[in-house]
């Protein structure tokens, strides 16, 4: 079986339609018979490649976060200033807002997971494991290049970047009157807050091309990490 990035169009199907019912109804509510029907096969050929119903949405969990990190790393390698934290996380803001399906997915809502979350738990740990890992040597190479503060240390700065962080997404969705009401403007001002707290004021240089390559390897070998669980699973 192929990696998320190339599934078949048949696993496709049953994975854009699983999510779309996992958003809409949440874990518990969604059976297979259902997607089976809205994708337009039988049941028997769902079971043909996911063993269980948690299986299966444990692959739409994994294509969801492989499709996040790719087009992280393609932003990199076209735009090397992509590795900044602000940069980085300012477009991770946009990509997720526009996308209804993703936001609940990739950051886990317990309203839409239930219990999936719990049966999942493992996997999903051991992921984000690796994501901190990889965070961690990419603030690390920045640091090196005098482009982060160094008057704190690596993990003030990984606790920063992701306190700032998800305390957007977190009232993000709180409609607050007085928060910008176009989505950009709210990433600008993410992308601001991570500047102020990460950035070097007065860097020697804006990043390079190599060391975006640098950084874009350490994600890839996150995705191949993802992919290495798809591939463990999925028949």
């Amino acid at each position: 079986m192929a990696a998320p990035g190339a599934a078949p169009v048949r696993v496709e199907r049953v994975l854009d339609t699983a999510a779309d019912l996992l958003v809409r109804w949440g874990y518990q509510r969604v059976t297979i018979d259902e997607i089976a029907r809205r994708a337009g096969i039988g049941k028997g050929t769902v079971y043909l490649h996911f063993r269980t119903k948690e299986e299966l949405f444990l692959m739409v969990l994994l294509r969801t976060h492989h499709r996040v990190a790719a087009a992280m790393v393609d932003r990199m390698l076209a735009d090397p200033a992509e590795v900044l934290p602000a940069r980085m996380v300012r477009s991770l803001f946009l990509d997720i807002a526009a996308d209804p399906v993703t936001r609940p997915l990739y950051l886990g809502d317990p309203e839409v997971l239930g219990r999936l979350a719990h049966e999942a738990a493992e996997t999903l740990a051991g992921l984000g494991e690796r994501r901190d890992a990889v965070l961690r040597e990419h603030l690390g190479l920045l640091r090196e290049a005098g482009l982060l503060h160094t008057d704190r240390t690596v993990d003030e700065q990984h606790y920063l970047l992701s306190a700032i962080g998800s305390g957007f997404y977190f009232v993000d969705g709180m409609g607050l009157p007085y928060a910008p009401a176009d989505v950009h403007g709210r990433a600008a001002l993410l992308e601001h807050a991570l500047a102020a707290a990460l950035h070097a004021p007065d860097p020697p240089a804006g990043p390079s091309a190599a060391l975006a390559r640098q950084v874009a390897d350490r994600y890839r070998s996150l995705i191949g990490h993802i992919d290495d669980e798809w591939r463990a699973r999925v028949r």
